[in-house]
């Protein structure tokens, strides 16, 4: 069995730059043998879901259920470990001739790069002083490794499997997310076959991996507001209509506002205006209009329809169009006995691990930015997010700990061997 580090090395190795996958499913699939495969692609985007079904089940593919074949599985919970392989571009300084090159080591990718920005090479995975380095190190190969080598470890023990065991990966998490997830679970929903629960193994922790549990996320909403006028000289401002002066005292009423008070979970709504402009950039000439871009990341109390209500009142009067798209829903899971099954599972890993000796506190937490985890609550199913440390994701020389791989992995172990103990307690 290859260990959880070579898997996250294989892994990194793969240049799956969205909507890439330059072959990666095949060497996913190749570590999970026993598992149905169905393959989703659209757009250019390609999806991958593997399942395995508990013994008592005849293993029929979820295309080929009809609703009254679905009724084996209404009292069947199906636990999901979902991710995505895409990364972002390395950004930096490096040799970006790894193009169509799926998975090849440095033996085929030439890399003289600048000490002050990359240190190695961003798919070339290379090991120094306790981390492991690459793009896609903790956002989130990392994750995907330690639950794939947690079930291989699950189901070499030979324990009864009692419910639903799936996959889930996409290549456009960090893009559009159109033909990623959301299409994945679309179809799930035709075929009666939506997971009961997920981990989305998402790098959500701030000190060790598993200390951060995020149980939900806000959406972001984005803004643009034109406000028009009539532009004109300076010296006669009765023959201009200021877009500026007509706007006047509102501008209090929209930058940095809060459009809730926030709750125990989530943080106020507040709107962020990130951009104003008008006129000509001429000290004597009105402008003519006004365009503000902002965003909102709003949380359960805030939603697209009361944040336009709430503008159109502020703006009421003046000459005005607005734009507003819900790029991400807002969400939050609440089944409370499956967020504490998963804290004792986090608890129970860190008890057994001697490089955790100290007490770790475990947080719930809402905060970043979106997560295909939004997708899974949309469908009804009850999400939770956990994964190794967030400190380096996006960012030029990102790396993960090895110890927060090894510690994942162990967190993700705990969770597949009591899930038949916790689905009785169902």
């Amino acid at each position: 069995m290859p260990s959880v580090l070579d898997i996250t090395k294989k892994l990194i190795a793969y240049p799956t730059i969205t909507p890439l996958e330059s072959g990666i499913y095949e060497y996913i699939q190749s570590l999970l043998p026993d598992f149905h495969l169905l393959r989703m692609d659209k757009g250019g985007v390609r999806n991958l879901f593997l399942y395995k079904m508990p013994k008592h089940i005849e293993s029929t593919s979820p295309s080929n259920t009809t609703k009254a074949h679905s009724n084996r599985f209404a009292n069947v919970l199906h636990l999901c470990f979902a991710g995505h392989i895409d990364v972002v571009p390395p950004g930096g300084v490096w040799e970006q001739d790894y193009q169509g090159k799926a998975g090849n080591q440095s033996s085929d990718i030439e890399s003289p790069l600048d000490s002050k920005q990359w240190k190695f090479h961003p798919f070339t995975p290379t090991l120094q002083d306790g981390y492991l380095y690459g793009r896609g190190a903790q956002d989130m190969k990392s994750g995907i490794a330690c639950f794939i080598h947690a079930i291989r470890e699950y189901l070499a023990m030979g324990l009864e499997q009692d419910f639903i065991l799936s996959v889930l990966l996409t290549s456009d998490e960090e893009g559009e997310a159109l033909y990623g997830t959301k299409y994945v679970l679309e179809f799930l929903k035709q075929c009666n076959f939506i997971p009961t629960h997920c981990v989305v193994a998402e790098p959500t922790s701030n000190n060790i991996a598993g200390d951060v549990i995020k149980i939900g996320r806000r959406g972001s909403i984005n803004g643009k507001i034109h406000i028009t006028g009539k532009q004109g000289h300076v010296a006669y401002p009765s023959k201009c209509i200021n877009p500026v002066e007509l706007l006047g005292e509102r501008l209090g009423r929209l930058a940095g506002v809060n459009l809730d008070n926030g709750s125990k979970e989530f943080e106020p709504s507040k709107l962020v205006i990130t951009d104003i402009r008008g006129g000509i950039e001429a000290v004597n000439v009105t402008p003519s209009d006004v365009r503000i871009m902002f965003n909102v990341r709003n949380s359960t109390q805030t939603t697209l329809d009361s944040l336009k209500k709430y503008l159109d009142h502020v703006l009421d009067g003046l000459p005005y169009t607005l734009e507003l798209q819900q790029s991400a829903q807002s969400f939050l899971t609440t089944d409370t006995l499956f967020l504490e099954f998963l804290e004792s599972n986090i608890a129970q890993s860190y008890q057994e691990s001697a490089m955790t000796k100290d007490k770790t506190s475990i947080t719930r937490s809402t905060s970043g930015g979106t997560s295909d985890a939004r997708f899974f609550s949309a469908f009804g199913t009850n999400v939770a997010e956990v994964g190794v440390c967030n400190d380096r994701i996006h960012a030029i020389n990102e790396r993960v700990s090895l110890q927060d791989i090894e510690r994942l992995q162990k967190i993700f172990r705990y969770v597949l061997c009591n899930f038949e103990l916790f689905s009785r307690s169902k």
